[in-house]
C-alpha cells in the first residue's frame, strides 16, 4: 500500500476514496472499504482512504477526545488488509483546519486524488468551521466531474434479537466493558494492541514470569485488566500468554499505563521485536495487593486460568 502524508501534489491516477477516521476498522468500516473496492474496479481506479491523525477531536478538545482504538500503524495496516491501496494521511493541526471546505475539494480530492468517487457518512463535516457537508460534497461532485455517495449502516442483532449498530463509539464500550468475545465480533477478529518490545524494570524477571513490555503509542488503552493472549509476530504461528494492561498499582504509584505480556513457554530475548497482541478472553480485574508475594501468587492464578481459557478458544490466524 502506498501511504502518504500531508497535501498531495497534483495527482496522476483516479481514486475511488472514502474519507474519515477509521478508528479501529470494525465491520462497519469494512463494509465501507468492500464498496470502494468494487467502486474502483468498476472505474479501473486506485481504491483509497483519506484520513486525520491526530483525530480532529484530539486537535481541538485533546481531554475530551474519545479513547484511541488503534495506532496510525495499527489503523494503515488493516486498511491495507482489507484491499485499500492509497491512504492519504492528512496531518491535522491548525493550517490544516483553517482550509475552507472549496480548498479541501480542490486541493485534497480534485487535483491531489483526482477523485471519481467518494463515500462519506451523511454526518461527515469538512473545511474550516465545518462548513461542508454530504450536500455540499455532493453538489461539487455534479459540477467537478465525481460521484458522492453516502455510507451504510451496518446493523447486527444481539441475542434477543434487537438491532444495533456497529459503530466506533460501540466498539470502545464493548471493550470498556471486558467483552473481547463481542469485540472480536465487531471486528471480525481478536481485537488487538501492538507495538516494539520495550525494556522494562525487570521485575516480572524476578517474579519467576519475564515479561514483554509493549510500547504503546497513546496513554489511553480503550481496556484495563488481566488477559487471556495470543502473540503473534514471533514465529510462523501465535504463542499463547497472560497479559495485564494496566497501571501496576501494587509496585508503584506513577500512573503510567502499560501493557506486559507474559508469553507462555518461551524464553527468546526478543527486545526491539514487533509483537501483535490479541485479546482473547478477560480474566479479571487489575486490583492492588498487599505485598509481591500476594501478587506473584495472583499471577500464578492468572497464568493458569488464561491456558484453560486459551485451551476452549477457537485458533487465531497471524
Amino acid at each position: 500500500m502506498l501511504v502518504c502524508r500531508g497535501i498531495p501534489p497534483i495527482g496522476t491516477k483516479a481514486h475511488a476514496l472514502t474519507i474519515g477516521n477509521f478508528d479501529g476498522v470494525h465491520l462497519g468500516h469494512q463494509a465501507i472499504l468492500a464498496q470502494v473496492r468494487a467502486q474502483a474496479a468498476t472505474l479501473g481506479a486506485t481504491p483509497g482512504v483519506v484520513t486525520f491523525e491526530p483525530h480532529p477531536r484530539e486537535f481541538f478538545a485533546p481531554h475530551a477526545a474519545p479513547t484511541r482504538l488503534s495506532s496510525l500503524r495499527e489503523k494503515i495496516e488493516s486498511l491495507a488488509r482489507h484491499g485499500i491501496k492509497r491512504t492519504q494521511v492528512c496531518h491535522f493541526n491548525r493550517a490544516f483546519a483553517s482550509l475552507s471546505a472549496d480548498d479541501f475539494i480542490d486541493r485534497v480530492l480534485v487535483v491531489g486524488l483526482k477523485a471519481r468517487w467518494i463515500m462519506i457518512g451523511e454526518d461527515f463535516r469538512f473545511g474550516a468551521k465545518r462548513s461542508g457537508d454530504f450536500d455540499y460534497l455532493r453538489a461539487a461532485g455534479n459540477r467537478l466531474g465525481f460521484e458522492v455517495a453516502c455510507m451504510p449502516e451496518v446493523v447486527l442483532s444481539d441475542r434477543r434479537g434487537h438491532p444495533y449498530r456497529v459503530s466506533s463509539s460501540l466498539l470502545r464500550e464493548v471493550l470498556s466493558a471486558g467483552d473481547v468475545e463481542r469485540a472480536a465480533t465487531l471486528l471480525q477478529r481478536p481485537y488487538s494492541i501492538s507495538g516494539r518490545v520495550m525494556h522494562g524494570d525487570k521485575l516480572g524477571r524476578t517474579l519467576g514470569f519475564p515479561t514483554a513490555n509493549v510500547q504503546m503509542r497513546h496513554n489511553r488503552p480503550p481496556l484495563t485488566g488481566i488477559y487471556a493472549v495470543r502473540v503473534a509476530g514471533l514465529g510462523d504461528k501465535p504463542r499463547d500468554g497472560v497479559a495485564s494492561m494496566g497501571v501496576r498499582p501494587t509496585v508503584t504509584n506513577s500512573g503510567e499505563m502499560r501493557l506486559e505480556v507474559f508469553i507462555f513457554d518461551f524464553a527468546d530475548e526478543i527486545y526491539g521485536r514487533h509483537i501483535r497482541v490479541d485479546f482473547i478472553k478477560k480474566i479479571r480485574d487489575e486490583e492492588k495487593y498487599k505485598d509481591i508475594d500476594t501478587l506473584k501468587h495472583q499471577i500464578g492464578r492468572d497464568a493458569l486460568d488464561a491456558r484453560i481459557a486459551l485451551a476452549a478458544a477457537p485458533a487465531t490466524n497471524l
